[in-house]
């Protein structure tokens, strides 16, 4: 067993504050859940709370300092009966042989900073800062998830039709778990979505949390402006001049809208609700940005009609 002083990293002499701080620190750094691929960390884990339950507490750390117990916690000698008040093997407890064997043993117990029992459920306690409760009619201890601990991440692409309907997608884990995502109404780039008791088992019988990143994938038709979408409209040339009624593609759907009479390209029309989601409710809008576009591979009445009105100039 390794020499506790060492275990924690601190001097024979550091102070009470040192050694829980250092404590602390290792703890969270080698905690198994936190090192899955450390094959040594369970290990490293048990003997940092090992050399914690010697140093953190005043009587068992001056015992081990007078050589009256080793690192690991248990008596140099034997035959011992204590009891006497100061005695510095005040915590151990004889425990008395059967009749006739004549031999005496020593148990140790290991106390906290404040003089309690200290056991595996107070070290987590000390390393996460949660509160631990006595519950069940056997007494056993139950323990509250540390905040993080179990929690899963993916990040999981979206596309704009996907925001504007609110629609259910589905998120793919590291643990190859696929999980069914319902958006909510509203969803920004970037935002994550909480889903609770969906991630990994932890030693505390509670599942962490599924965290899904959005990220908004780029359209080839849309182009995001805040809440609001802009999109070209292609509109032929006749329509363009004699005014029309011409379908939009929108993310929830077509609309019809009115192209009016010698519109020209860029010219915005305005589809009031039709945009994203906003977060105070309603929706953004959607510009439709005319695009006059000529019939491919030419229009020889079209072409008639400007030669002849070029031949009358």
């Amino acid at each position: 067993m390794k020499n506790p002083y060492e275990a924690l990293g601190v001097q024979k002499g550091a102070p009470a504050k040192d050694i829980k701080a250092a404590y602390r620190r290792l703890a969270k750094k080698y905690h198994p859940d936190q090192r899955p691929d450390d094959p040594r960390a369970k290990e490293r884990f048990a003997e940092i709370g090992q050399a914690y339950e010697i140093l953190g507490n005043e009587k068992t750390r001056q015992a081990f300092d007078n050589g009256e117990i080793d690192a690991s916690g248990k008596p140099r000698f034997h035959g011992f009966e204590g009891g006497a008040h100061g005695d510095p093997f005040a915590g151990f407890r004889r425990a008395g042989a059967g009749a006739g064997q004549g031999r005496t043993h020593f148990e140790f117990r290991t106390s906290g900073m404040d003089g309690e029992p200290f056991s595996g459920a107070d070290i987590f306690s000390e390393i996460f800062g949660q509160a631990f409760s006595h519950g069940g009619p056997q007494g056993a201890r139950r323990t509250t998830r540390p905040e993080g601990l179990g929690d899963l991440n993916a990040t999981l692409s979206v596309s704009i039709e996907d925001v504007a309907t609110a629609a259910k997608v589905t998120a793919v884990f590291p643990d190859d778990r696929r999980i069914a995502v319902k958006l909510p109404r509203y969803v920004e780039d970037g935002q994550t979505i909480r889903l609770k008791g969906q991630g990994a088992e932890t030693p505390f019988g509670e599942r962490g949390d599924a965290l899904v990143k959005l990220k908004l994938r780029p359209h080839k038709r849309y182009r995001v402006e805040g809440r609001d979408l802009h999109a070209d409209l292609p509109v032929s040339l006749r329509d363009a001049v004699l005014g029309a009624k011409v379908a939009v593609e929108t993310p929830t759907g077509k609309v019809a809208v009115a192209v009016p009479a010698w519109s020209s390209s860029d010219r915005t029309l305005r589809l009031k609700g039709r945009g994203l989601p906003l977060k105070s409710g309603g929706n953004g809008d959607f510009y439709a940005h005319v695009r006059i576009m000529l019939p491919e591979g030419g229009d020889a009445a079209l072409e008639k009609l400007f030669r002849k009105n070029v031949e009358s100039e």
